[in-house]
């Protein structure tokens, strides 16, 4: 799987977004295997955060002056929000970059492998807890949901991935599926 995620992501041009209205940001979308079964960890915000309060999100969050790149971004964030450290995380490769409908911010996403267990040190103050999916019920099409939504005058589509109680939406469900496209092209079920 490493390796397929690895050829698949790096073999291909990076599609970004180049837009000064735009707040500049990073994510990164941590895979992991877990007794034979590959895995994406997300985290839930806490209320108390300043953007998508109680959402599913990928670990990250807006680009500081001291970083360095986007992927620095990505990887202090991961520190910050879970304990995540730099380097402990394996970059596979990226995916095209992603706008937030209401809040504006560009997402540059990156896709790390990650070791399973980890003793992760949770944020209290920015993450409520950690959300686990299977990579085979993010496949499974029976767990996705696509509609048309208009909103500000703005039309466009909106996808959704469901597991149990766990609702992914926004920009956090198109770098998914992004992600689930590209690594497993025709081969969703």
């Amino acid at each position: 799987m490493k390796e397929r995620i690895n050829q698949t992501l790096r073999s291909r041009e990076k599609k970004r977004i180049s837009d000064p209205g735009l707040i500049s940001s990073a994510v990164l979308v941590p895979v992991y295997e877990k007794a034979g079964e590959y895995y994406v960890l997300f985290t839930r915000r806490t209320e108390r955060v300043e953007y998508h309060k109680g959402q599913i999100s990928f670990p990250g969050g807006r680009k500081d002056e001291g970083d360095r790149d986007l992927l620095a971004t990505a990887l202090r964030e991961g520190f910050e929000e879970i304990g995540l450290r730099p380097e402990a995380v394996e970059i596979l490769g990226e995916l095209d970059d992603e706008s937030t409908v209401s809040t504006r911010f560009a997402v540059s996403p990156f896709v790390g492998l990650i070791p399973y267990p980890y003793d992760f040190e949770i944020n209290r103050g920015e993450v409520a807890g950690l959300v686990e999916v299977p990579l085979a019920a993010l496949r499974d099409k029976a767990n996705f949901r696509e509609e048309v939504v208009t909103d500000g005058g703005r039309t466009f589509m909106a996808y959704s991935y469901h597991y149990g109680d766990q609702v992914i939406w926004g920009a956090t469900a198109r770098i998914l599926k992004q992600f689930l496209h590209l690594v497993y092209a025709d081969e969703l079920t």
